[in-house]
């Protein structure tokens, strides 16, 4: 099959959230499918900036169409009809304007859609909330899969939402909790599969940052939205009732990190390092309270390390009870039974480990994931 991947960003250096997922199905679903990735020149995901990029490219052995973003964002115009669209009465023509303020806003894009939908087999829009799913989707309905990435937000409840959750051919799922969400705001009743992304297994030896002494480990952007301040709150308390242990920090700041010497900021760190500061790690921590699906806590239990999530997030709270490979916590006082438990219980440690790597190696592996793909596709288009 001829299959294109649209996504409203891609590149090599575009790390984490869809963006990178896209990426990871277009280069394991290769082996099965012509795959071609129709994207937008975007880089900057706040403004949708341009980035210096390549018009036609062939990235990891994906060819990849960019097209033209025409304008940037103007953050003040859409905040203000944004909320004008939450909160008060607004016409059609006010919805159909925020699609083109949200961005990437690339008309050329949906025009080669348009024009070459008989070209494909089959379209998978990665994200329901941007320009290129809201415009691009309803041209190619009847064979368009939609992974939505849908977590709680106003948008999810707006009117152009729930016309635009009704057309997809079929719904690939990042979690339950996910399919639960939409399903039950909207009611729809498509094809679909619970299937996220899968990890390559690996082994890691450990003992790069040892030195460190215990430490638990965050990994990803460090920001208000990802729970930073509730951890390092949460954290500086739980340091003064019981000393010895640090948190370690991998990833870029967006907000300003305390300046206490048991936070510790290693900054963006190249990929072995990063699975080095997992394995060298009593735990992986995830306060965050709006996540589709948490890729790093499928690699923390693909080496067999227990994590710590935020009981907030139904998602992390969902795929911890679902695997039992880690504890969660709703206040301070469960944040410290918690790491009390996974500091000092070695054995439980373990097992909630081990736990978590039978749950990544029955549904997380790429030929699972891979076969799930396959599957829905077979079904839907035959």
């Amino acid at each position: 099959m001829k299959v294109a991947i649209v996504v409203q960003r891609y590149g090599l250096r575009i790390a984490g959230g869809a963006e990178y997922h896209a990426r990871l199905i277009a280069e394991h679903m290769k082996k099965h499918w012509d795959v071609e990735v129709l994207t937008t020149d975007a880089e900057d995901y706040v403004r949708w900036r341009r980035g210096d990029f390549l018009k036609r490219e062939v990235l990891n052995g994906i060819p990849v169409r960019r097209f033209r973003v025409e304008r940037e964002r103007d953050t003040e115009k859409f905040g203000l009809l944004q909320r004008k669209i939450e909160l008060e009465e607004h016409t059609p023509d006010d919805e159909e304007e925020w699609i083109d303020q949200e961005g990437p806003y690339a008309p050329s894009l949906i025009d080669y859609i348009d024009k070459h939908r008989n070209d494909y087999d089959l379209f998978i829009f990665f994200s329901y909330r941007y320009y290129p799913s809201l415009r691009g989707i309803p041209r190619v309905r009847e064979k368009a899969f939609l992974v939505p990435t849908a977590e709680h937000d106003p948008v999810l409840y707006f009117n152009l939402t729930r016309r635009l959750l009704r057309l997809p051919a079929g719904y690939l799922y990042n979690s339950w909790e996910e399919k639960e969400l939409i399903e039950g705001i909207h009611g729809v009743n498509i094809p679909n599969v619970v299937v996220g992304v899968g990890i390559e297994g690996r082994q890691v030896q450990g003992g790069k940052f040892s030195s460190y002494g215990p430490y638990m480990l965050y990994i990803g952007r460090i920001d208000r939205n990802k729970g930073a301040f509730r951890l390092f709150e949460y954290f500086k308390l739980y340091k003064r009732r019981h000393p010895g242990l640090k948190l370690l920090l991998v990833g870029k700041p967006v907000i300003e990190i305390p300046g206490d010497p048991d936070i510790i900021h290693l900054g963006f760190l190249p990929e072995q390092d990063k699975w080095e500061a997992l394995a060298d790690a009593l735990f992986l921590v995830n306060p965050s309270h709006f996540e589709s699906l948490s890729m790093i806590l499928l690699e923390a239990w693909s080496i067999s390390k227990p994590v710590l999530v935020y009981a907030g997030c139904e998602v992390l709270k969902g795929q911890v009870q679902r695997s039992n490979g880690g504890l969660y916590f709703n206040d301070y006082f469960e944040f410290e039974e918690a790491i009390e438990i996974l500091r000092n219980q070695h054995e439980l440690r373990k097992a909630m480990g081990e736990a978590g790597y039978k749950y990544y190696y029955d549904n997380y592996r790429w030929e699972v994931i891979e076969n799930k793909y396959l599957k829905l596709a077979k079904e839907v288009l035959g």
